[in-house]
């Protein structure tokens, strides 16, 4: 008997969670299309930025320009979001970690790449060659 309601409750909850994010995508999405008007700045689901120009419901398309002159006609689910102007997508602030650190040298052998300059004498050389 309590493993039915066990399982009864477990069936219950599940449905309510689907229940509510039903109710939230399609609140999502209610909120997108009013904000999806001709001349509003979008991102397409592939990444590609543009100025929305029109939207066809019945052919369920959207005419998107992505540079002056060269207008695109995309599905209009690729419309992904409405991008803000005042908002920035990519963090321009450097913190002290992103900086590059110097690179330390290796038992004072040169690091691969950094030229060094010969400080190797005549008589060095030729001792080597004898050595060789």
């Amino acid at each position: 008997m309590g493993q039915e309601v066990i399982l009864i409750v477990i069936v219950v909850a599940f449905a309510a969670f689907m229940f509510y994010n039903s109710r939230k995508r399609k609140k999502q999405q209610s909120e997108l299309a009013t904000k999806m008007v001709p001349g509003a700045k979008v991102m397409l689901s592939f990444g590609l930025y543009g100025t929305l120009l029109s939207v066809d419901d019945e052919k369920v398309t959207a005419d998107v320009e992505i540079a002056p002159g060269t207008v695109v006609t995309v599905h209009r689910q690729t419309l992904s979001r409405v991008v803000d102007d005042t908002a920035s997508d990519i963090q321009t602030a450097t913190t002290p970690e992103d900086e590059p650190k110097p690179v330390a040298e290796l038992n004072g052998e040169p690091v691969y790449g950094e030229r060094i300059e010969s400080t190797e004498t005549d008589a060095d050389a030729a001792k080597r060659k004898t050595e060789d």
